[in-house]
């Protein structure tokens, strides 16, 4: 007996609204359920509602301020 696994699709819920949607390739906007969701989110990100944390790094501080000062010169 041979398993159809493209009969079996994962259900996961939107990330923006909750509602049921697709991980199946047939949905162009997984993970979400619509366009409508997606844009919502791009959105969302392009106005910095969302922030991925990091810590400050001062080597990459001090890389930039000693970059200015070999231009100044």
């Amino acid at each position: 007996m041979l398993l159809d696994l493209t009969a079996m699709t994962t259900k996961v819920l939107c990330p923006r609204c909750q509602k049921s949607s697709s991980l199946a390739v047939s949905n162009p906007y997984r993970p979400f359920c619509s366009e409508r969701c997606k844009l919502i989110d791009l959105g969302s990100w392009a106005s910095e509602e969302y922030k991925i944390p990091a810590e400050d790094s001062p080597s990459l501080d001090q890389d930039e301020s000693s970059a200015n000062n070999d231009n100044e010169h």
